[in-house]
Formats: C-alpha cells, structure tokens, sequence
C-alpha cells in the first residue's frame, strides 16, 4: 500500500502541492491526472523519496519513506521500478547494458536470462536489434522507450510511470499500455501513472486522482470519476474545453 498524507511542498515561497492526501491499496494503479504544471511529477518524485515535502508523510508497504535515511531509500528505489521525463540512462553504457541494469543489481539471473529479457523488452516497443548503440545516438522518443523496459524489465512490485507513451504513435502507445495491463493482471504490483492519454488509463487504473494547482479535486474509482459532478473534473475526463 502506498500512504499520502498531508503533503504539502513549497518553491520560492509558492505553493505547489497543497495538503494532498490520498492511499493506493496493494495490487492497485492509480491514474494521476489533470493539466500542466499541476504538481503531477512532484508529487511522484516525493512519493519516490526523491524529494521532500515541506509537510507531510509518505509511507510505502508500511514504511515511512520521509522518515528514511538516504541509505535506506537507496534500498526501497531497487523495490521500486521508475519512469521519469528526464529518462535518466547512463550515456556510458550501451541500450542493452541500461536495460539490464535493475537485473544485475539484484543479482541471481544468469547471462542467457538477462539477454533474453532484454531482447524482449525491446521487441516489446518497437526497438529490436539496437542493444547496441548509446544513448546519444537515440532520439527523445527512443531514449524514453528504453527508460521503460529498464523501469519494467525486474518486475517490481511497485512501479511509477510519468507519461509512458509520451511522443509516441497509437501502435507503440497500445502496445505499451497492453504490457502494463499484462503486468496488473499477473497481480501484486502496485503503480502509479501519469498520463494525458484518458483512454491508455482507462484500461490499467481502478483508481484515479486528479492535481489542479497542488491541490488534490478527485480521487475515487473510475466509475465514481465517470459520473463526477464537478465541472473541471467532468471536463477535464471528457477533454472538454472549460472555455
């Protein structure tokens, strides 16, 4: 289970998450929703322990993850599979080494295995055969599809993606959202996901929050977000213009 409590985060004096609050029981995926520059990504970041709030707690399967020293968030990020904007690859290491990272950090895969995964990743969203090149060598698009095979290929059991099919065409966009949906079925993984695709969410998430401005204006299931009565969230499911 994942635990939000009261987080609130100032910048420059502003407030940019507003004593949000929300919970993701075990085995579920939470839709994160809403516009641009709506405290989205933040919000993940801090649930990651990658940054901390001004107020507030966060707990992950029962521990406090802005209680934790650095070296124990170290050891919960290996639990945790992530997919960020910024696609984080290391440019030192080539497209299969990156993919086959989380493998080898936790150890206990053979060489034929780690291949075989890789390669299978990588079949999985278009890329197949470029195990080879670097990261500079790959487009924005190509760099942000092998930020997810790295982010998927150790199936963890929690897993944080922003914006996974971001850029990307309707085959490869579906494709990715099928694998997902594979992932929730085989059970236990608990996930959060931002994505502007309502369709894509659709078809993984039973739960569904939406950010405007910091503040949390929904969060339930998808058939209770269906029949929401308030405007900005009815519109924004809908993407019906507020104009």
């Amino acid at each position: 289970m994942i635990r939000v409590e009261n987080i609130t985060k100032y910048y420059f004096g502003e407030k940019v998450l507003d004593d949000v609050s929300l919970e993701i029981p075990e085995g579920r995926n939470l839709g994160l929703i809403g516009p641009g520059g709506a405290g989205k990504t933040l919000l993940l970041k801090i649930v990651a322990g990658l940054v901390k709030p001004d107020r507030g707690r966060i707990f992950v399967d029962g521990q406090e993850v802005t209680a934790m020293r650095e070296q124990d968030l170290v050891t919960l990020r290996f639990k945790i599979g992530m997919l960020f904007q910024n696609y984080a690859l290391f440019d030192f290491i080539n497209v299969a080494e990156n993919i086959a990272f989380p493998l080898r950090q936790a150890g206990g895969h053979s060489e034929e295995d780690i291949q075989r995964k890789v390669a299978e990743q990588l079949q999985l969203v278009g890329l197949p055969g470029i195990g080879h090149q670097f990261a500079n060598e790959l487009s924005g698009g190509m760099k942000k599809r092998v930020s997810f095979c790295r982010a998927v290929i150790a199936e963890p059991p929690t897993l944080f993606y922003d914006e996974p099919t971001a850029g990307r065409d309707p085959v490869t966009s579906s494709k990715i959202f099928i694998h997902l949906r594979r992932m929730q079925q085989s059970g236990g993984v608990t996930a959060i996901t931002i994505s502007h695709d309502i369709g894509g969410l659709k078809g993984i998430c039973d739960r569904f929050a939406m950010l405007d401005h910091g503040r949390l204006v929904f969060w339930g299931t998808q058939e209770e977000i269906e029949t929401c009565p308030t405007p900005l969230v009815h519109n924004f499911w809908r993407g019906v213009s507020d104009d």
